[in-house]
């Protein structure tokens, strides 16, 4: 099952209101395990960096000057998600911005029925508890020492591990090899098919040869009590 963790940051809060996606990390994994590619990129949101969200990210104006425009790098991006569902945290708020500038290159939104929002899953796991990725790592002993300020990349590195844990934590690749666990989660609903692959029985009765061997071994223990009449 191949999965992609993503994470955005952007000049603000609002695409509708002329805000702008700067940076895409995403990582693919499969069976929740990390692969090793990624996609990375920044993007030249050819409007000013507000100091609230410079603030945040670090990612300031003349930094992202010389980056290219998201247009430039949009088909790349989307051969690298492919159809496989797409997990961020807090989903809506990072789809809302990819799918505006998708918009803006005249391309087609991804469809949020592949939205999967480790937000929703927190919640509805630790009703009533903080929700952030820093409190959620925190809970569940992932290092994020490294981290002082938003990353889109590095986020989603810690994403991905935060993810595996709330979706059951490593034990979810000690399945036997015949089964295929498959789990699908939208923003609503998780399910989970497990698919079995059927084997032929192995032969079990003992040959001729084995019992001869077997009743040798046997007639070494002299007069056996379960022998007797």
């Amino acid at each position: 099952m191949r999965e992609i963790v993503f994470d955005t940051e952007t000049t603000g809060l609002d695409p509708q209101s002329g805000d702008r996606l700067v940076e895409i990390g995403c990582i693919e994994m499969v069976n929740r395990v990390p692969t090793g590619a990624v996609f990375h990129a920044y993007f030249n949101p050819e409007r000013d960096m507000p100091a609230e969200a410079e603030a945040v990210h670090g990612l300031s104006a003349a930094f992202l000057s010389d980056k290219p425009k998201f247009a430039a790098r949009a088909a790349e991006l989307l051969d690298f998600l492919q159809d496989s569902p797409l997990v961020a945290h807090n989903a809506g708020f990072d789809f809302g911005f990819l799918n505006a500038e998708l918009a803006l290159c005249g391309m087609e939104a991804v469809c949020r029925d592949r939205m999967v929002d480790t937000v929703a899953i927190a919640r509805r796991k630790h009703p009533g508890a903080k929700l952030s990725l820093d409190a959620l790592c925190t809970r569940y002993g992932i290092d994020r020492s490294h981290r002082t300020k938003h990353g889109a990349l590095l986020d989603a590195e810690l994403l991905a591990q935060l993810y595996v844990e709330l979706m059951g934590g490593r034990q979810i690749g000690l399945e036997l090899a015949a089964e295929a666990v498959v789990t699908t989660e939208t923003e609503f609903t998780v399910s989970t098919t497990i698919v079995r692959t059927f084997r032929e029985p192995r032969p079990h009765a003992a040959s001729e040869a084995e019992l001869a061997r077997h009743a040798e071994f046997m007639a070494g223990f002299g007069e056996a009590i379960w022998l007797r009449a």
